[in-house]
């Protein structure tokens, strides 16, 4: 089932504010002179200008649409991205059948920071970074410290086309991060979610699943 996300979001935040002291990666000084907050919670609660950017594949004119909540951290997303999205991609989303949305689950500052990574290199390329950074996962999340594993993040936004000032750029962005932390505790509370991955498809929610209980589902929902 991946992770559980603790049921009360006030708490969930608070929990988890108080366990990683959520830090902003400062790359030009990283392991020395972090800029800490004191929880998510509080990033949450601030009320952020920046409006996030619903990441999305698919026809607009397709009959199924499939919201994921996923975790860069979460193993069990990995394994979804890596065996069971691709064929999804293929059979369903590239011959028009399915939009796929992708939501971002907050677990810790490393997930949060994948996806500050992600979303840097832009719509077109987000899922191809997406892609890269599951299938990296084991290598990136085992590091060492914070700025090793910022530094292997930083090598894979490399091989979708960021520099180095654009990769800075986009990780020292505090506006972008608070309004991810308010976009994702909005989301996840909006719908119930408990585990990730989590698969809303046309309303209706679902934990995860292999790919013939997928198939099955996506071919029940467009013959409705």
């Amino acid at each position: 089932m991946g992770f559980k996300v603790i049921r009360t979001t006030g708490l969930f935040f608070l929990v988890i504010g108080a366990i990683f002291w959520l830090q902003q990666p400062n790359l030009n000084s990283i392991g020395k002179n972090h800029k800490n907050y004191s929880s998510l919670i509080a990033f949450a609660d601030e009320n952020a200008e920046v409006t996030i950017a619903e990441m999305t594949q698919g026809s607009e004119e397709a009959e199924v649409h499939i919201v994921e909540y996923a975790s860069y951290t979460c193993p069990h997303c990995a394994t979804f991205h890596t065996e069971i999205y691709p064929r999804l991609k293929k059979d369903y989303i590239e011959t028009g059948k399915v939009r796929f949305t992708y939501r971002e689950v907050y677990f810790d500052k490393y997930g949060l920071w994948a996806s500050m990574i992600a979303r840097c290199a832009g719509p077109e390329k987000f899922f191809g970074l997406t892609d890269l950074i599951y299938k990296s996962q084991e290598k990136w999340t085992r590091a060492g410290d914070d700025a090793a594993i910022v530094n292997e993040l930083s090598k894979l936004a490399k091989v979708a086309g960021l520099n180095d000032q654009k990769i800075n750029t986009c990780l020292e962005d505090t506006e972008k991060l608070r309004a991810l932390v308010e976009w994702f505790k909005t989301n996840a509370s909006n719908d119930e979610i408990k585990s990730t991955p989590s698969f809303v498809i046309n309303g209706e929610k679902f934990s995860n699943m292999g790919y013939d209980e997928f198939s099955s589902i996506i071919e029940s929902k467009i013959s409705q």
